[in-house]
């Protein structure tokens, strides 16, 4: 399963390495790929939206699920 996500305050690699050891930590966690110049994310997993948000929120990176 894949999840679409905007993030806000990713800037670089270090942000993309902390945001990933927070969504690691996630059960059913498979992978993720983000997109600095669009603050996006894709998370793959049989994870809940609401875990995926509270984990980069916490991290530093508020995020939500991308519509569309």
């Amino acid at each position: 399963m894949e999840t679409h996500y905007s993030v806000q305050g990713m800037k670089c690699g270090g942000c993309i390495a902390k945001a990933t050891e927070a969504l690691a930590k996630l059960p059913g966690y498979e992978g993720a790929e983000f997109d600095l110049k669009s603050g996006t994310a894709v998370v793959r997993g049989a994870i809940e939206a609401n875990a995926v948000i509270r984990a980069l929120t916490d991290a530093g990176y508020p995020a939500g699920v991308r519509s569309g």
